[in-house]
């Protein structure tokens, strides 16, 4: 009798350890979600219960005429108030753009076999790893989501080491989105109120890596997460939605918390903060707990470029904000162990901060 994939054990054989992931399970022709893939009624997101951001999307071009002192408003707002806005005319090409979902389509449609040879275990390089879910070893309950992972420490070692369906336009797109996202860094610095070298702003964002998420088409979206609740763990986040939609974030209005879904924009990127810069803020802008949506009607794709501090950095709130907050909220941690604490558990919410946080109440 062939096992079944509610064989708990069958089933992560299949899925992690043979580098099938979802996409090997919905391509089999499962007409139900899989035990392990059942989240917990209180992690289960609900179509209805999610309404859509009204923020209109920043302008960065703007940023260089007289709406300059507008856009910095603007943008500093969010990132205090939700920890995510959205940014058009932001300097990346958007036949670039178009191109990369095209070729994470290409990579996640490949057969097990031509993914499998970047499974973490056998990976010819430390610099691409595939996958699926967050930690499977350590989730209870799966996440609906295959990955490949791209970290970049130079041109030439990208061009070598990642993958060739999609290494051309993955470094185009970090390069042509870096030079953004280090004036958005420096402009909410600037918002602080203190004077940070240009220094502080490269080692904030001296760790990129870009990734490529694929949700397939799922027969029970009502009971499965693409992502669970999370918050990211570095500075800044910017990310290519495709146009099906389905990331949500907790904004609080009213001293109310509510999901919102952040609405895929043709030609815009997300941009949202991440735990290390409300650290290195003392807690004035928030990393924003998010999660994604699956939906049965079609497979969906996200782009993400991650920037932090490099593992052997240190971090904490910045000394002038200390000071003139008079407290420091969080200790200064070694980056690195942080991003092992992060990894080392599922996702839940913004818990991860608390490795961070200092023991005064």
């Amino acid at each position: 009798m062939t096992p079944s994939f509610d064989d708990n054990n069958f089933l992560f054989e299949f899925v992690v350890k043979n580098g099938n992931g979802v996409k090997g399970l919905v391509d089999s022709g499962i007409s139900k979600v899989p035990k392990r893939y059942i989240q917990p009624l209180n992690e289960r997101i609900e179509e209805l219960y999610s309404t859509t951001s009204q923020e209109s999307a920043i302008d960065l071009s703007k940023l260089d005429g007289p709406d300059h002192d507008q856009l910095v408003k603007a943008i500093s707002r969010a990132a205090e108030k939700f920890g995510f806005f959205q940014v058009v005319n932001h300097g990346v090409p958007l036949e670039l753009l178009e191109s990369l979902k095209v070729c994470a389509h290409g990579f996640f449609g490949q057969e097990p076999e031509a993914k499998g040879i970047y499974l973490k275990e056998v990976s010819p390089s430390p610099l691409v790893k595939y996958g699926t879910s967050f930690v499977p070893e350590k989730e209870k309950a799966l996440e609906w989501k295959d990955y490949v992972s791209m970290v970049y420490t130079n041109d030439a070692d990208a061009l070598q080491h990642w993958p060739k369906q999609c290494k051309e336009e993955a470094l185009g797109y970090l390069k042509t989105s870096m030079k953004m996202i280090k004036r958005v860094l420096e402009i909410l610095f600037e918002n602080l109120g203190v004077e940070v070298e240009s220094s502080r702003v490269e080692s904030s964002v001296g760790l990129k890596m870009v990734n490529m998420n694929f949700y397939p088409k799922c027969p029970n979206p009502e009971l499965t997460v693409g992502v669970g609740r999370h918050s990211d763990m570095g500075t800044l986040t910017i990310l290519l939605q495709d146009g099906i939609g389905g990331l949500h974030v907790k904004v609080e209005e009213d001293l109310k918390e509510k999901w919102i879904e952040i609405p895929a924009l043709e030609g815009a990127l997300v941009i949202n903060v991440g735990d290390a810069l409300q650290i290195l803020s003392n807690g004035k802008y928030k990393s924003a707990e998010h999660r994604v949506r699956t939906t049965s009607k079609q497979s969906r794709v996200s782009i993400p470029i991650f920037t932090s501090p490099l593992p052997t950095e240190k971090i904490g709130p910045l000394p002038q904000l200390v000071e003139r907050d008079g407290e420091a909220r969080y200790k200064e941690i070694i980056f690195g162990d942080y991003m092992t604490n992060f990894f080392g558990k599922a996702h839940d919410g913004k818990n991860s901060l608390h490795f961070a946080k200092t023991n005064s109440p």
